[in-house]
């Protein structure tokens, strides 16, 4: 099973026009893949979900985590990282088990000009830790605001290229 994690809370964002993206194109692969919004957590996860606490709301959303074999995290810049939110919601799952020995591809994207390189140095490194094996294809889509159609659809030809090469090499990891 593959879950794409759109790794903001943030409403309206590109992270999530970008997640449902390549939902739709994997979809178009033939490959099935569900996609999971951080906007979606419990608003109070830090009182009610970290070391070992467990709400229901939560406990669905780390259900679908723990079946997960494959993740595709599609992770925005935030002050030259990636979001405290993914960060809290790396910390609520189960330790090591939700990510254990599973595989992940990442995906940054940013407003400015370098597509969150040092955002996805920093998270592999967190995904090294867990022994989460990540695709060593990252992709970095900058300027994202001029990405997207109005339709939510990335255009670019290059974009469109490196995005489905990344998919096709993650269908077959």
């Amino acid at each position: 099973m593959i879950t794409i994690i759109a790794s903001t809370s943030r409403p309206g964002s590109a992270t999530l026009k970008v997640a449902k993206y390549y939902q739709k194109r994997l979809a178009e692969k033939g490959t099935e893949a569900g996609v999971l919004s951080l906007m979606d957590l419990p608003p109070n996860l830090l009182q009610t979900d970290l070391y070992g606490k467990r709400s229901e709301a939560f406990g669905r959303i780390l259900e679908t985590v723990n079946r997960t074999d494959k993740f595709i995290f599609i992770i925005p810049e935030y002050n030259g990282s990636y979001p405290g939110v993914l960060k809290v919601f790396i910390d609520a799952c189960d330790f090591p088990e939700s990510f254990y020995e599973k595989k992940a591809a990442l995906v940054g994207i940013s407003s400015g000009k370098y597509g969150n390189i040092r955002g996805i140095d920093h998270f592999t490194g967190v995904c090294h830790y867990f022994n989460l094996h990540v695709m060593a294809l990252k992709l970095h889509i900058a300027n994202i605001k001029t990405e997207l159609d109005a339709d939510g659809n990335l255009f670019k030809e290059d974009t469109v290229k490196f995005t489905d090469e990344q998919m096709e090499k993650f269908i077959a990891f």
